[in-house]
């Protein structure tokens, strides 16, 4: 009898998790992997059995990195500066061939290895291949005017062709956030919540999710630690001149996705092992959720 108890709690949270299951069988989502979660060993484990939990119960997960830990202790150690402004990696040409070799060399492949101890699932690629992210120079305004930060991309073209035919041979794509130039030849260093919100946004994922590393967006931060768990893309939209540095390209990233056809977006607390499963498999959501404006009446009878 005692076997029988311990194992009904087990069959009870199975069963909740059916509706979920259900609603979002089939359907594609995108994570953006980072924060604690990605220096952390035992939180880097409960992520990686998290996505392939979601691949095994039918749905379509797509992991997309920066690296920006590891990035910054390979150019310590080349004695290169790490700069940032309006809240972006300064990315001179010395510094580009560092990120590069992290991303590509080091925590993709560290990531696909820890996804594939579950089977042979995850395939590593970059935005360089098949053309999957093509950029130009961003360059981002500082009390109003445009400022070089040098090799750090702005996302002008997302190819799905490889990221889709990975998907359907049942494989777990694992995109760095690197970008091919569309114009010099060059390649460019992208922001990784960018660059998930706009391949979440051409794949029309049904949720994009950015893992981070504080609860989610606060009512008023640094007053108040209260975390607004919903909001609105007009919402967002209104609070986004008034972000820490941090977060705005992650809410940024969150407004084009909602904007451009997926169904959700959410920043949830990497700090929580399994938070992915938390937030889509319960109504306890560890995160802040955002979700497209209602339709107006009008645009709803037209």
């Amino acid at each position: 009898m005692t076997r029988k108890n311990n194992a009904l709690p087990k069959a009870r949270t199975l069963i909740e998790a059916l509706p979920w299951l259900t609603r979002h069988h089939g359907k594609t989502i995108v994570v953006k992997f980072g924060g604690n979660a990605m220096v952390n060993e035992e939180l880097k484990a409960a992520f990686a059995q998290d996505i392939v939990f979601l691949h095994h119960a039918g749905l379509r997960p797509v992991v997309v990195h920066g690296g920006g830990p590891q990035i910054s202790a390979e150019l310590d150690r080349y004695g290169l500066v790490s700069e940032f402004k309006a809240g972006l990696r300064v990315t001179t040409d010395e510094a580009m061939d560092v990120v590069r070799m992290v991303l590509a060399g080091q925590v993709q492949r560290e990531l696909v290895g820890l996804l594939n101890l579950h089977g042979p699932l995850a395939v590593g690629i970059t935005g360089e291949d098949a053309h999957t992210i093509s950029a130009t120079r961003h360059r981002p305004l500082i009390d109003g005017e445009p400022v070089d930060i040098g090799r750090v991309g702005e996302v002008t073209r997302i190819d799905t062709g490889a990221v889709l035919a990975l998907l359907e041979d049942g494989r777990i794509p694992v995109v760095s956030s690197i970008a091919r130039a569309e114009d010099d030849g060059h390649v460019y260093n992208v922001n990784a919540d960018t660059a998930a919100a706009a391949l979440a946004a051409a794949l029309g994922a049904e949720t994009l999710m950015v893992l981070t590393d504080v609860e989610g967006l606060y009512e008023d931060w640094p007053n108040s630690d209260e975390v607004i768990s919903r909001l609105t893309a007009s919402e967002l939209e209104t609070l986004l001149p008034d972000l820490s540095s941090g977060m705005v390209p992650k809410m940024e990233g969150c407004l084009h996705a909602v904007r451009n056809g997926v169904r959700t977006a959410r920043v949830i607390d990497g700090r929580v092992p399994h938070s992915i499963l938390l937030e889509i498999f319960t109504d306890d959501g560890v995160g802040t959720m955002v979700v497209p404006d209602e339709p107006s009446v009008s645009e709803g009878t037209s």
